[in-house]
């Protein structure tokens, strides 16, 4: 396993030299994508998530997409079209009141869209899966692993935000906070839409307290590799050292990147992130 490691670092070490197949030059080419059509996974008492689905081999890519985000963002189709160069399954999916998703918006909280990952997972994936989750997906992809540990082979968080909507709430003035309460809604602010804030609704923060996860050690015992962006102004990059510290795997691979930002979405970063997940593919079709 030693010389295999080996072989693995210096793979990565040559990509930097290598001009490579699709995976390198593949992320400009997004904008002349087919629209495909959108498929939908019926729940019952629940509403239907969209959805597009790669069939191929294992194990199999699911992506997590942010906060209010939707599945149509560069991270998601560069993985897809990735998946689809080397014949591997890929699902990319909106939560519940997100992008083409039925279901309210304002309604939706942390706890559904962890069910709608377990509802993807359940429904829409065979065998072991490498789930790849952005900010708040980062989280999500956690509670996942813990509740499917059978089913998620290795995770890859790109500037996984767990426990963030809470710890940053937290850390406004009690009186800021009382106002939130009495308003029955939170001004996130962001640079990621125009209005320059999200609208989280304060039984969103109240409903979140419950799915933290860094306040005990995580049974997670897959690969994690965690990448996040020095810059990052949204999510700060200590969040994915608390990741490392408290999921139990040892095989765990942190990557700041110094010049990266909140969405990761640079051609070095998607570029980064396609090699993760192509490592973690070569890794685990090793161990079968």
């Amino acid at each position: 396993s030693d010389m295999a490691a080996a072989a693995g670092a210096a793979r990565i070490l040559c990509r930097g030299t290598l001009t490579r197949g699709p995976a390198v030059d593949f992320p400009h080419l997004l904008a002349f994508r087919q629209k495909s059509s959108v498929s939908f996974l019926s729940r019952p008492d629940r509403p239907k998530l969209a959805y597009h689905k790669l069939k191929g081999k294992n194990p199999g890519v699911v992506f997590l997409s942010g906060l209010y985000s939707n599945m149509n963002g560069h991270k998601a189709l560069a993985l897809e079209d990735f998946c689809k160069s080397v014949g591997h399954a890929f699902v990319r999916f909106d939560y519940t009141g997100c992008g083409s998703s039925e279901g309210n918006v304002k309604e939706s909280t942390v706890g559904k869209w962890r069910k709608d990952v377990l509802s993807v997972l359940d429904e829409l994936t065979d065998g072991p899966q490498i789930l790849v989750g952005s900010s708040l997906g980062g989280w999500l992809m956690l509670h996942a692993a813990i509740a499917r540990p059978e089913k998620v082979a290795a995770l890859v968080g790109v500037a996984a935000a767990a426990d963030h909507l809470i710890s940053t709430f937290q850390q406004l003035p009690v009186e800021v906070k009382k106002e939130i309460e009495e308003k029955g809604e939170w001004k996130l602010p962001t640079k990621h839409n125009e209005e320059g804030f999200y609208i989280v609704p304060y039984e969103v923060i109240q409903e979140a307290e419950n799915h933290c996860v860094l306040g005990t050690p995580l049974p997670i015992k897959c690969p994690v590799r965690l990448l996040h962006g020095i810059k990052d102004e949204d999510v700060p990059w200590q969040i994915s050292l608390k990741i490392a510290e408290r999921v139990v795997s040892t095989d765990v691979d942190i990557i700041l990147r110094k010049a990266g930002q909140h969405r990761m979405k640079e051609q070095d970063d998607i570029k980064l992130i396609v090699y993760t997940v192509e490592d973690l593919i070569d890794k685990l079709t090793t161990l079968a």
